[in-house]
């Protein structure tokens, strides 16, 4: 047995207070009745949460053992690392999150259980009006700024902010302070981290009167004082006609745009990739395989995998995430 066709995973979704039911609206997740559906882990190998295969000869084997039992064919000539390293999700936040930070690989190894750092990037896929992404600090901004700040009640006050449109993208290295407000529909990618420390809650309030717990020094203590304000990626051009979102050392995030009927390659890569359709229709082809696609659905190409080319059966936007060759 090898592990050299498009993996389908099963979502994993999360209910959180802050979520609504738009990841069955927009993405067609199967959410239950429930109000507050707020993330769907489309890929992942992590203690909090490990995907399934739904297709082909390995249906019912985790992630976590098919990077173990076939790593040349998942990963390709690079070295495996010791779980699978990246973690896409969809979210839909109906209320603002809290404003959070997360540690670099140094200072997450050093946590008890030891961890990944966490970089991500956010693609928007549905903004109401008034819905912001904040996301570094303002110009300015040390520590003890900062800490006065949060000691207030007042640390919006510190943070950059802007209102994203649908199609934007936006990088967030480890260290950088930031939150998603109310009204967003996000596409995101990060390492398979879920290590998370959480500086202000907008001084809200459980039914029982309690604020959520804060991590203010280890936040302070991770912060990047140096990122300032962070904004939209500016999408670059690379293979054919994919543009890349985000470089990174972590991870490439890409992005194609087609019309109908159209018939393109996945990006020259030496290890897998993890794409998944945001809007439009169509399949994903090569020699043994034949995967339709629709919104939300998401499909792991392992290195083994004979070259995949998607083909679009209307205007579609496919994303492509990948590590670094």
């Amino acid at each position: 047995m090898s592990c050299n066709y498009p993996l389908r995973l099963r979502p994993i979704l999360q209910e959180y207070l802050w979520g609504g039911r738009r990841l069955g609206e927009l993405l067609g997740k199967s959410i239950g009745d429930g109000p507050t559906y707020a993330e769907s882990w489309e890929v992942v190998d992590h203690p909090d949460g490990q995907s399934v295969v739904e297709n082909g000869p390995l249906e019912g084997k985790t992630l976590g053992e098919i990077s173990k039992e076939f790593p040349a064919d998942l990963y390709g000539p690079i070295t495996p690392p010791e779980r699978f390293p990246l973690l896409f999700k969809y979210l839909d936040a109906q209320k603002t999150l809290s404003v959070q930070v997360h540690p670099n690989d140094a200072q997450a190894a050093k946590q008890s259980p030891p961890d990944l750092g966490k970089t991500e990037a956010w693609l928007v896929i549905a903004a109401e009006p008034g819905g912001k992404i904040y996301s570094g600090l303002k110009p300015g901004v040390d520590r003890e700024t900062l800490a006065a700040a949060i000691e207030a009640g007042e640390c919006d006050k510190c943070l950059y902010s802007f209102e994203p449109r649908p199609g934007e993208c936006v990088f967030i290295p480890a260290g950088t302070v930031h939150a998603l407000g109310a009204g967003l529909v996000i596409a995101e990618i990060q390492q398979a981290s879920n290590t998370t420390f959480r500086l202000f809650d907008w001084n809200r309030v459980d039914k029982d009167g309690k604020p959520r717990p804060l991590h203010i020094e280890e936040s302070l203590a991770v912060t990047d004082y140096e990122r300032g304000p962070v904004g939209a990626q500016k999408p670059q051009a690379c293979d054919l006609r994919w543009e890349r979102l985000v470089t990174s050392d972590k991870f490439l995030f890409s992005r194609l745009r087609t019309g109908s009927d159209e018939s393109l390659a996945l990006p020259n890569c030496e290890s897998f990739h993890i794409v998944s359709l945001v809007e439009g229709s169509g399949r994903l082809t090569g020699e043994g395989f034949d995967e339709q696609l629709a919104p939300g659905q998401t499909l792991l190409v392992p290195a083994a995998c004979p070259k995949a080319t998607f083909v679009a059966s209307e205007p579609s936007t496919l994303l492509d995430m990948r590590l670094p060759s």
